[in-house]
């Protein structure tokens, strides 16, 4: 039986898209409507070496819907998820860095983990309490490994929290690893889901994936000036934190 670089069976791996993609494909095309755009880009990037940074709203519905966006859209169906692209799963290298733990913590995440999750140990946060600890070079290594082999989806922020300074950790990877780099921007999860993304909290919110071109990167850059790129690629640095919530008086 075929395996990827992690010896994770890949029949299971595109198995566990299919049941997860058919549980939360209502929540994406029924319960709410999804706006997509930029994901015709996909079909013409790399087959690896690809991170793709984006914001974060919610631990689950985020990335499940950037899987459909990608399933669909390389079944040749790009910025339409009424057609079901995760039922014909046709690139089995599509990763994304997850909480450990939060993985760990019930029958979905478990799921969902087998369909492409790149675990690691949050070096800032255990069991819902702050800490500080030297990151584990087994989980950087997973995450070269995984680039090395195909496509990242990564949260720079590593939380949900809208506008917090990203981690350094991915401007290290950048620099790093070199990869071609892909911002995506979401919104509208907040509103749709509770914080696990496995709710639902309120039904007919617009749900917006737009996935931009890839940024040109200056990898002889020093890792700050990087992680500022990586933040204003995906609106969260702090001009965009200003406009947010001066947005009213600013219109008016």
């Amino acid at each position: 039986m075929a395996k990827n670089v992690f010896g994770q069976s890949i029949f299971l791996k595109r198995n566990a898209v299919r049941v997860f993609g058919s549980l939360s494909y209502p929540g994406f095309n029924w319960a709410n409507k999804s706006v997509i755009t930029g994901a015709e880009k996909l079909s013409d990037l790399p087959e690896r070496n690809v991170l793709f940074v984006a914001n974060h709203q919610t631990y689950f519905a985020d990335v499940s819907c950037m899987l459909h966006v990608m399933h669909g859209a390389l079944n040749g169906y790009p910025n339409n998820l009424k057609r079901p692209g995760f039922l014909f799963p046709r690139k089995h290298n599509i990763y994304y860095v997850a909480a450990e733990e939060t993985m760990k913590s019930g029958f979905l995440p478990k799921l969902l983990a087998i369909s492409g999750a790149v675990t690691i140990k949050r070096s800032w946060r255990k069991d819902g309490q702050n800490v500080k600890r030297d990151v584990d070079p087994k989980d950087v290594h997973q995450v070269l490994t995984a680039l090395t082999d195909g496509w990242v989806i990564s949260f720079p922020q590593g939380t949900t929290s809208p506008f917090v300074q990203g981690r350094k950790g991915t401007a290290h990877l950048i620099k790093q690893q070199q990869p071609l780099v892909v911002p995506i921007v979401i919104d509208g999860f907040r509103r749709a889901f509770d914080k696990r993304g496995l709710l639902y909290k309120k039904k007919g919110v617009e749900l917006r994936v737009t996935i931009k071109d890839p940024v040109e990167m200056d990898y002889s850059q020093t890792v700050e000036d990087i992680m500022g790129v990586v933040m204003n690629s995906i609106e969260q640095s702090p001009e965009y934190d200003f406009f947010a919530k001066h947005e009213t008086t600013l219109v008016e």
